[in-house]
């Protein structure tokens, strides 16, 4: 049992350099096509298999050279990658409104979960958690007052 444990650790691990290997060669936007690249290479994969290995590797979309969206990873936060935090949303967010304690910020589309993930990897305290959908990223703070205090730190990030 412990020898078929270890081999489906080998496997996922190969799996996850597959995937970091796939999304550097190709403009992957879809979970349906990172599952078929991974079929193409001799991994046998479902979506919910996919979905999951996007979340453990910190997976989000980022505009692309074209202006399509596509995966790349979250490595852990510097300066530089802070930079790029900033340009994410710079470049996708259209709107920011404020309701009770919670931010509804709206994107261009496909940009959602990269804001999303942009906002959660600068661990802003003002910020609880963030939901994205397609266009559209719910964030929840403690109260009114942060979340006021999260829409200003974000308008000003927008400006930079």
């Amino acid at each position: 049992m412990l020898h078929a444990v270890l081999g489906g650790c080998d496997v996922k691990v190969a799996r996850h350099e597959k995937i970091v290997e796939l999304i550097q060669k190709y403009d992957i936007d879809t979970q349906e096509e990172l599952a078929a690249r991974l079929n193409e290479a001799g991994f046998k994969v479902t979506q919910a298999t996919v979905s999951r290995d996007i979340r453990a590797l910190k997976m989000t979309k980022v505009a692309g050279k074209d202006g399509k969206s596509r995966y790349a990873i979250l490595k852990e936060e510097t300066d530089a990658l802070g930079d790029k935090y900033i340009r994410v949303l710079h470049d996708a967010v259209t709107s920011i409104d404020v309701g009770q304690n919670m931010l509804v910020i709206r994107t261009v589309p496909g940009m959602a979960m990269g804001v999303a993930a942009a906002l959660d990897a600068m661990k802003w305290k003002e910020i609880l958690g963030s939901i994205a959908g397609d266009d559209t990223v719910m964030c929840v703070a403690r109260d009114s007052e942060q979340a006021a205090s999260a829409a200003e730190r974000l308008r000003g990030s927008l400006k930079k």
